[in-house]
């Protein structure tokens, strides 16, 4: 069997199919980014949403114990936190900027007393997307009965 002078087993074929390669991963490697980009952005915006629901929480939860002030001493519930705010604020400290919290207390049509706490935080996307806002607000209430 003769085999041509230059060409070997992989020969201008394998050349080729190196050139092709090189094509198709320039080609795919602006999506793949940008893929990676949406995804990373994704995963950013439900961490915040789930903190900002927490903040929410935990400040309903102070308030609730806390503003019923003859059972707060006599069940021992002791916090470290002086303040709604600051209760509310404790899972965001990793927060470029803190979330706005606010709170309202009131009555349900039960007579029942109740506290509403309020979060909420300006979210920026890290590239702007084609259809979707680069800036939006994420805004979670959490509301709780007052210990009776």
């Amino acid at each position: 069997m003769l085999v041509a002078a230059g060409v070997g087993s992989r020969g201008v074929r394998g050349r080729r199919r190196f050139g092709l390669a090189a094509v198709e991963l320039a080609v795919a490697l602006p999506m793949l980014c940008f893929v990676s980009a949406a995804t990373i952005d994704f995963a950013r915006v439900a961490y915040y949403e789930q903190a900002v629901a927490n903040c929410a929480r935990n400040g309903a939860l102070w308030a609730a114990y806390q503003s019923n002030t003859a059972v707060a001493p006599s069940n021992a519930f002791t916090s470290t936190y002086t303040s709604i705010d600051e209760a509310a604020l404790a899972d965001a400290s990793n927060f470029g900027t803190a979330p706005t919290i606010t709170n309202a207390s009131g009555t349900d049509a039960s007579g029942n007393a109740y506290v509403r706490v309020t979060a909420s935080y300006n979210f920026s996307t890290v590239l702007n997307y084609p259809g979707i806002p680069a800036s939006f607000t994420i805004t979670r209430s959490a509301t709780m009965a007052v210990a009776p």
